[in-house]
């Protein structure tokens, strides 16, 4: 099992890279461009003791109508105030499937690495360790903008950065 959670990032990278390239060898250098898209997500939630902030830039080509992939980046800042401290970066592979015009399919894997010092007073822990994610999505798509829900197919309610297998999303690339 470790020397599985190991390797999947490198894996990650590794598809990401060939998705691009055998994307770029169809096509010449101009067309490839034209067919790529940048979006992903920002987050921020700040309140008296409790701080979340996130940042997830992605980039996927546009296969046709239909069909893109690519990968994505994601950092991750968590606090409770004298309690509990994380962070999480690493990063996924993506891809999008509109059947119709109006709804796009997801399937997203991700890779983070979770770094978690925790401390209420009574007991104190720190713990780093590889969290992987398998989302399968489904949303409203209209233009440039998806909204919807996925679930992780991998959630384990024991050791999880997230703390619900589903999770809502809005979507942006442009």
């Amino acid at each position: 099992m470790k020397h599985l959670k190991k390797y999947t990032f490198r894996a990650l990278l590794f598809i990401g890279f060939m998705v691009f390239s055998t994307a770029a060898a169809q096509t010449s250098k101009n067309d490839f461009w034209d067919n790529v898209r940048f979006g992903g997500g920002l987050g921020l939630s700040i309140g008296n003791n409790f701080t979340d902030i996130m940042i997830a830039p992605s980039a996927i080509y546009q296969f046709n109508e239909y069909f893109a992939a690519g990968v994505g980046l994601q950092g991750s800042y968590i606090s409770v105030k004298d309690n509990y401290e994380a962070y999480a970066y690493g990063g996924s592979l993506l891809a999008l499937l509109n059947p119709i015009e109006e709804i796009q399919l997801s399937t997203e894997l991700e890779q983070l690495r979770v770094n978690l010092d925790f401390d209420n007073g009574f007991s104190q822990y720190t713990d780093n360790f590889w969290n992987t994610a398998l989302f399968l999505g489904a949303g409203y798509h209209t233009r440039n903008v998806t909204i919807g829900v996925r679930y992780n197919v991998l959630h384990n309610n024991t050791k999880n950065i997230y703390s619900e297998a589903f999770m809502p999303f809005i979507r942006v690339y442009f």
